[in-house]
């Protein structure tokens, strides 16, 4: 009787950055029959640091993360600069600053 663990992962890119999801199986087997499977799973996006995945998410990344992919992605992921409100609002007026409106 003897117990031994494997792991099996599942790759999927997500478009339109080749974000890389993986799924990992961690299955434990008893004289070859398999009696308990658990599952992880993590995403990667573009330029993140795979070298502590596996070798299929380590090969798919250096594929498909060129630098233009990985700038492309960060641009998209840029949060705008933020809006100065007093700026946006001198144009609005209040209903009592209107000419001919009644309180």
């Amino acid at each position: 009787m003897a117990f031994t663990e494997r792991q099996e992962h599942k790759i999927e890119i997500i478009p339109p950055f080749s974000v890389i999801q993986c799924r990992r199986a961690d299955i434990v087997e008893k004289d070859g029959k398999e009696v308990g499977r658990t599952y992880h799973r993590h995403v990667r996006a573009p330029g993140e640091d795979v070298s502590e995945d596996c070798q299929q998410v380590q090969a798919v990344a250096n594929a498909l993360w060129t630098p233009d992919v990985i700038e492309a992605y960060q641009t998209s992921i840029a949060v705008p600069p933020a809006v100065d409100e007093t700026e946006e609002n001198e144009d609005i007026l209040e209903p009592a600053a209107v000419e001919g409106t009644e309180d």
